[in-house]
Protein backbone atom coordinates (compact mmCIF):
# COMPACT_ATOMS: atom_id res chain seq x y z
CA UNK A 1 0.00 0.00 0.00
CA UNK A 2 1.15 3.55 -0.72
CA UNK A 3 1.23 6.26 1.91
CA UNK A 4 -1.77 8.56 2.28
CA UNK A 5 -0.73 11.21 4.77
CA UNK A 6 -3.20 13.94 5.68
CA UNK A 7 -0.90 16.94 6.05
CA UNK A 8 -3.55 19.49 7.04
CA UNK A 9 -7.28 20.11 7.21
CA UNK A 10 -9.34 23.28 6.94
CA UNK A 11 -12.94 24.45 6.74
CA UNK A 12 -15.04 27.40 5.61
CA UNK A 13 -18.66 27.98 6.57
CA UNK A 14 -21.03 30.87 5.79
CA UNK A 15 -21.20 33.64 8.37
CA UNK A 16 -25.01 33.59 8.45
CA UNK A 17 -26.33 31.21 11.10
CA UNK A 18 -29.98 30.16 10.88
CA UNK A 19 -31.44 28.70 14.06
CA UNK A 20 -34.48 26.49 14.42
CA UNK A 21 -36.33 29.46 15.88
CA UNK A 22 -35.49 31.43 12.72
CA UNK A 23 -37.07 28.67 10.63
CA UNK A 24 -40.15 28.69 12.84
CA UNK A 25 -40.74 32.25 11.65
CA UNK A 26 -41.13 31.18 8.01
CA UNK A 27 -42.66 27.68 8.21
CA UNK A 28 -44.80 25.48 10.43
CA UNK A 29 -42.13 24.07 12.72
CA UNK A 30 -40.46 24.60 16.09
CA UNK A 31 -37.09 24.21 17.75
CA UNK A 32 -38.37 21.23 19.74
CA UNK A 33 -39.83 19.51 16.64
CA UNK A 34 -36.59 19.82 14.67
CA UNK A 35 -34.27 18.80 17.51
CA UNK A 36 -36.33 15.76 18.42
CA UNK A 37 -36.43 14.43 14.86
CA UNK A 38 -32.98 15.41 13.61
CA UNK A 39 -30.67 16.59 16.40
CA UNK A 40 -30.11 19.87 14.53
CA UNK A 41 -30.08 23.20 16.39
CA UNK A 42 -28.67 25.52 13.73
CA UNK A 43 -27.08 25.57 10.32
CA UNK A 44 -24.92 27.95 8.27
CA UNK A 45 -26.62 29.35 5.17
CA UNK A 46 -24.78 31.05 2.31
CA UNK A 47 -25.69 34.66 1.59
CA UNK A 48 -22.66 36.06 -0.23
CA UNK A 49 -20.64 32.82 -0.23
CA UNK A 50 -20.67 30.17 -2.95
CA UNK A 51 -19.52 26.59 -3.39
CA UNK A 52 -16.54 27.94 -5.32
CA UNK A 53 -15.59 30.74 -2.92
CA UNK A 54 -15.66 28.47 0.13
CA UNK A 55 -13.63 25.82 -1.70
CA UNK A 56 -11.02 28.41 -2.64
CA UNK A 57 -10.83 29.61 0.96
CA UNK A 58 -10.27 26.04 2.15
CA UNK A 59 -7.56 25.45 -0.46
CA UNK A 60 -5.70 28.65 0.43
CA UNK A 61 -5.78 27.70 4.12
CA UNK A 62 -4.43 24.22 3.38
CA UNK A 63 -1.52 25.63 1.40
CA UNK A 64 -0.75 28.15 4.13
CA UNK A 65 -0.75 25.46 6.83
CA UNK A 66 1.52 23.10 4.89
CA UNK A 67 3.70 25.73 3.16
CA UNK A 68 3.41 23.69 -0.03
CA UNK A 69 3.91 25.56 -3.29
CA UNK A 70 0.64 25.34 -5.26
CA UNK A 71 2.67 24.48 -8.36
CA UNK A 72 3.71 21.27 -6.59
CA UNK A 73 0.13 20.05 -6.31
CA UNK A 74 -0.69 17.13 -8.57
CA UNK A 75 -4.47 17.02 -8.04
CA UNK A 76 -7.35 19.21 -6.92
CA UNK A 77 -10.57 17.26 -6.35
CA UNK A 78 -13.88 18.70 -5.17
CA UNK A 79 -16.80 16.53 -4.10
CA UNK A 80 -20.05 18.43 -4.53
CA UNK A 81 -23.65 18.07 -5.66
CA UNK A 82 -24.21 21.84 -5.68
CA UNK A 83 -21.55 23.30 -7.95
CA UNK A 84 -22.03 26.89 -9.09
CA UNK A 85 -21.71 25.90 -12.74
CA UNK A 86 -21.98 22.73 -14.77
CA UNK A 87 -18.74 23.93 -16.32
CA UNK A 88 -16.14 24.90 -15.31
CA UNK A 89 -15.87 22.35 -12.53
CA UNK A 90 -15.52 23.82 -9.05
CA UNK A 91 -12.13 22.13 -8.79
CA UNK A 92 -10.97 23.85 -11.98
CA UNK A 93 -11.93 27.23 -10.52
CA UNK A 94 -10.03 26.37 -7.33
CA UNK A 95 -6.99 25.27 -9.32
CA UNK A 96 -6.96 28.56 -11.19
CA UNK A 97 -7.51 30.69 -8.10
CA UNK A 98 -4.66 29.17 -6.10
CA UNK A 99 -2.20 28.94 -8.99
CA UNK A 100 -1.93 25.14 -9.00
CA UNK A 101 -0.94 25.20 -12.65
CA UNK A 102 0.39 21.63 -12.72
CA UNK A 103 -2.59 20.02 -10.99
CA UNK A 104 -5.27 17.97 -12.68
CA UNK A 105 -8.59 19.26 -11.34
CA UNK A 106 -12.04 17.70 -11.44
CA UNK A 107 -15.29 17.37 -9.49
CA UNK A 108 -17.05 14.22 -8.36
CA UNK A 109 -20.73 13.94 -7.47
CA UNK A 110 -21.71 11.13 -5.16
CA UNK A 111 -23.87 13.38 -2.96
CA UNK A 112 -23.37 12.68 0.74
CA UNK A 113 -20.86 9.90 0.01
CA UNK A 114 -18.75 12.18 -2.17
CA UNK A 115 -15.90 12.71 0.28
CA UNK A 116 -15.50 8.97 0.90
CA UNK A 117 -15.51 8.29 -2.85
CA UNK A 118 -13.08 11.17 -3.33
CA UNK A 119 -10.72 9.77 -0.71
CA UNK A 120 -10.58 6.46 -2.55
CA UNK A 121 -10.03 8.15 -5.93
CA UNK A 122 -7.31 10.49 -4.65
CA UNK A 123 -5.56 7.62 -2.89
CA UNK A 124 -5.44 5.67 -6.16
CA UNK A 125 -4.09 8.67 -8.05
CA UNK A 126 -1.41 9.53 -5.50
CA UNK A 127 -0.26 5.91 -5.42
CA UNK A 128 1.09 6.36 -8.94
CA UNK A 129 3.98 8.59 -7.82
CA UNK A 130 5.91 8.78 -4.56
CA UNK A 131 5.85 12.29 -3.10
CA UNK A 132 2.80 13.39 -5.07
CA UNK A 133 0.18 15.46 -3.29
CA UNK A 134 -3.35 16.68 -3.76
CA UNK A 135 -6.21 18.59 -2.23
CA UNK A 136 -9.59 16.98 -1.59
CA UNK A 137 -12.51 19.24 -0.67
CA UNK A 138 -16.16 18.57 0.10
CA UNK A 139 -18.23 21.69 -0.56
CA UNK A 140 -21.94 22.42 -0.72
CA UNK A 141 -24.45 25.25 -0.96
CA UNK A 142 -27.52 23.09 -0.54
CA UNK A 143 -29.70 26.04 0.44
CA UNK A 144 -30.17 26.88 -3.24
CA UNK A 145 -31.76 23.44 -3.77
CA UNK A 146 -34.31 23.76 -0.96
CA UNK A 147 -38.00 24.51 -1.06
CA UNK A 148 -38.13 26.76 1.99
CA UNK A 149 -41.83 26.03 2.48
CA UNK A 150 -41.20 22.27 2.84
CA UNK A 151 -40.29 21.57 6.44
CA UNK A 152 -39.54 17.91 5.70
CA UNK A 153 -36.36 18.95 3.85
CA UNK A 154 -35.67 22.64 4.56
CA UNK A 155 -34.87 22.04 8.23
CA UNK A 156 -32.27 19.37 7.45
CA UNK A 157 -29.60 20.97 5.31
CA UNK A 158 -26.83 23.52 5.65
CA UNK A 159 -23.95 24.97 3.65
CA UNK A 160 -20.21 24.72 4.10
CA UNK A 161 -16.89 23.37 2.85
CA UNK A 162 -13.91 21.56 4.29
CA UNK A 163 -10.99 19.57 3.01
CA UNK A 164 -7.58 18.04 3.42
CA UNK A 165 -4.20 18.24 1.75
CA UNK A 166 -2.78 14.75 1.32
CA UNK A 167 0.68 13.53 0.31
CA UNK A 168 2.08 10.17 -0.72
CA UNK A 169 4.93 10.41 1.78
CA UNK A 170 6.97 7.18 1.60
CA UNK A 171 8.43 7.83 5.06
CA UNK A 172 4.96 7.87 6.66
CA UNK A 173 2.93 4.99 8.07
CA UNK A 174 -0.29 6.84 7.23
CA UNK A 175 -2.28 5.01 4.59
CA UNK A 176 -5.67 3.83 3.40
CA UNK A 177 -6.13 0.38 4.91
CA UNK A 178 -9.39 -0.73 3.32
CA UNK A 179 -12.65 0.44 1.80
CA UNK A 180 -16.14 -0.44 0.66
CA UNK A 181 -17.87 1.69 -1.98
CA UNK A 182 -21.35 0.86 -3.26
CA UNK A 183 -24.04 2.38 -5.48
CA UNK A 184 -27.70 1.34 -5.43
CA UNK A 185 -29.03 3.10 -8.52
CA UNK A 186 -32.35 1.27 -8.39
CA UNK A 187 -33.11 3.29 -5.23
CA UNK A 188 -32.05 6.66 -6.65
CA UNK A 189 -35.55 8.15 -6.72
CA UNK A 190 -35.66 8.11 -2.91
CA UNK A 191 -33.54 11.28 -2.85
CA UNK A 192 -33.39 13.73 -5.74
CA UNK A 193 -32.41 17.37 -6.27
CA UNK A 194 -31.35 19.77 -9.00
CA UNK A 195 -33.46 18.47 -11.87
CA UNK A 196 -32.91 20.52 -15.02
CA UNK A 197 -36.16 21.82 -16.47
CA UNK A 198 -36.82 21.37 -20.17
CA UNK A 199 -36.50 24.93 -21.47
CA UNK A 200 -36.02 24.25 -25.17
CA UNK A 201 -38.71 25.57 -27.55
CA UNK A 202 -39.21 21.97 -28.71
CA UNK A 203 -39.87 20.31 -25.35
CA UNK A 204 -42.64 20.12 -22.80
CA UNK A 205 -43.44 22.89 -20.36
CA UNK A 206 -40.73 23.18 -17.71
CA UNK A 207 -41.46 21.96 -14.20
CA UNK A 208 -39.29 24.19 -12.06
CA UNK A 209 -40.34 22.49 -8.82
CA UNK A 210 -38.18 19.49 -9.68
CA UNK A 211 -35.04 21.48 -8.89
CA UNK A 212 -35.75 21.21 -5.15
CA UNK A 213 -34.86 18.40 -2.78
CA UNK A 214 -37.38 15.57 -2.76
CA UNK A 215 -36.82 12.80 -0.25
CA UNK A 216 -38.57 9.68 0.94
CA UNK A 217 -37.32 10.03 4.50
CA UNK A 218 -38.61 6.66 5.64
CA UNK A 219 -36.88 4.82 2.79
CA UNK A 220 -33.60 6.68 3.28
CA UNK A 221 -33.67 6.00 7.03
CA UNK A 222 -34.22 2.27 6.50
CA UNK A 223 -31.57 2.18 3.78
CA UNK A 224 -29.01 3.77 6.09
CA UNK A 225 -29.84 1.50 9.00
CA UNK A 226 -29.42 -1.60 6.83
CA UNK A 227 -26.57 -0.66 4.50
CA UNK A 228 -24.26 1.56 6.59
CA UNK A 229 -23.32 -1.11 9.16
CA UNK A 230 -22.73 -3.50 6.27
CA UNK A 231 -20.50 -0.94 4.52
CA UNK A 232 -18.43 -0.48 7.68
CA UNK A 233 -18.03 -4.22 8.18
CA UNK A 234 -17.04 -4.77 4.54
CA UNK A 235 -14.37 -2.06 4.75
CA UNK A 236 -13.04 -3.57 7.97
CA UNK A 237 -12.84 -6.98 6.31
CA UNK A 238 -10.92 -5.39 3.42
CA UNK A 239 -8.53 -3.87 5.97
CA UNK A 240 -8.30 -7.08 8.02
CA UNK A 241 -9.48 -5.17 11.08
CA UNK A 242 -12.33 -5.41 13.59
CA UNK A 243 -14.78 -2.81 14.89
CA UNK A 244 -12.73 -2.45 18.07
CA UNK A 245 -9.66 -1.45 16.05
CA UNK A 246 -11.26 1.83 14.94
CA UNK A 247 -10.59 4.80 17.21
CA UNK A 248 -12.99 7.28 15.59
CA UNK A 249 -15.85 6.88 13.11
CA UNK A 250 -16.17 10.08 11.06
CA UNK A 251 -19.71 9.48 9.87
CA UNK A 252 -21.89 11.51 7.53
CA UNK A 253 -24.05 13.81 9.64
CA UNK A 254 -27.45 13.18 8.07
CA UNK A 255 -29.61 12.82 11.14
CA UNK A 256 -28.77 12.21 14.80
CA UNK A 257 -31.36 9.43 14.97
CA UNK A 258 -29.73 7.58 12.06
CA UNK A 259 -26.31 7.82 13.69
CA UNK A 260 -27.66 6.61 17.04
CA UNK A 261 -29.42 3.69 15.36
CA UNK A 262 -26.25 2.64 13.52
CA UNK A 263 -24.24 2.86 16.75
CA UNK A 264 -26.75 0.62 18.53
CA UNK A 265 -26.78 -1.87 15.68
CA UNK A 266 -22.98 -2.12 15.75
CA UNK A 267 -22.93 -2.40 19.55
CA UNK A 268 -20.26 0.26 19.99
CA UNK A 269 -19.91 3.13 22.49
CA UNK A 270 -21.38 6.44 21.32
CA UNK A 271 -18.18 8.38 22.03
CA UNK A 272 -16.50 6.76 19.03
CA UNK A 273 -19.08 8.40 16.76
CA UNK A 274 -18.65 12.16 17.34
CA UNK A 275 -21.49 14.40 16.20
CA UNK A 276 -21.59 17.99 14.93
CA UNK A 277 -24.96 17.93 13.18
CA UNK A 278 -26.37 20.24 15.86
CA UNK A 279 -24.10 23.00 14.52
CA UNK A 280 -24.03 22.41 10.75
CA UNK A 281 -27.04 20.29 9.81
CA UNK A 282 -26.65 17.93 6.86
CA UNK A 283 -24.01 19.38 4.52
CA UNK A 284 -23.81 16.38 2.15
CA UNK A 285 -20.27 16.04 0.73
CA UNK A 286 -18.96 18.64 3.21
CA UNK A 287 -20.28 16.70 6.19
CA UNK A 288 -17.40 14.30 6.84
CA UNK A 289 -14.55 16.77 6.18
CA UNK A 290 -16.20 19.40 8.42
CA UNK A 291 -16.32 16.90 11.27
CA UNK A 292 -12.82 15.67 10.47
CA UNK A 293 -11.41 19.21 10.49
CA UNK A 294 -12.94 19.94 13.89
CA UNK A 295 -11.69 16.64 15.34
CA UNK A 296 -8.16 17.26 14.08
CA UNK A 297 -8.15 20.85 15.35
CA UNK A 298 -9.33 19.76 18.80
CA UNK A 299 -6.76 16.96 18.97
CA UNK A 300 -9.40 14.24 19.25
CA UNK A 301 -7.69 12.43 16.37
CA UNK A 302 -3.98 11.79 16.81
CA UNK A 303 -1.26 10.33 14.58
CA UNK A 304 -1.53 6.57 14.55
CA UNK A 305 -5.28 6.56 15.16
CA UNK A 306 -7.37 4.44 12.85
CA UNK A 307 -10.36 6.35 11.53
CA UNK A 308 -13.32 5.31 9.41
CA UNK A 309 -14.80 7.82 6.97
CA UNK A 310 -18.41 6.73 6.54
CA UNK A 311 -20.75 8.22 3.95
CA UNK A 312 -24.23 7.39 2.70
CA UNK A 313 -26.92 9.18 0.75
CA UNK A 314 -28.02 10.18 -2.73
CA UNK A 315 -27.57 7.69 -5.52
CA UNK A 316 -28.28 5.86 -3.32
CA UNK A 317 -24.71 5.25 -2.19
CA UNK A 318 -22.62 4.04 0.72
CA UNK A 319 -18.90 4.40 1.25
CA UNK A 320 -16.50 3.57 4.07
CA UNK A 321 -12.76 4.21 3.91
CA UNK A 322 -10.46 3.07 6.72
CA UNK A 323 -7.39 5.28 7.24
CA UNK A 324 -4.39 4.91 9.50
CA UNK A 325 -3.94 8.58 10.34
Amino acid sequence: MSAFKIMASSKSVPHRVVTNDDLAQIMDTSDEWIKRRTGISRRHIATDESTTSMSIEVAHALLKKTQIDPKDLDYVVVATMSSDYQTPATAASVQGAIGATNAVAFDIDAACTGFAFGTSILNSLLAKKSGSCGILIGAEVLSKLLDWSDRSTAVLFGDGAAGVLVQNDPSSSSQVLGESLKTFGNLGSALTAGHFADVTPFGKNPNQEKQFFKMDGHQVFNFALKKVPLSIKEALTDANLSLNDIDVFVMHQANARIIASVVRKLGLPKNRFPIDIDEYGNTAAASEPLLLADLLTSGKIQRGNKIALVGFGGGLTTGTVIINY
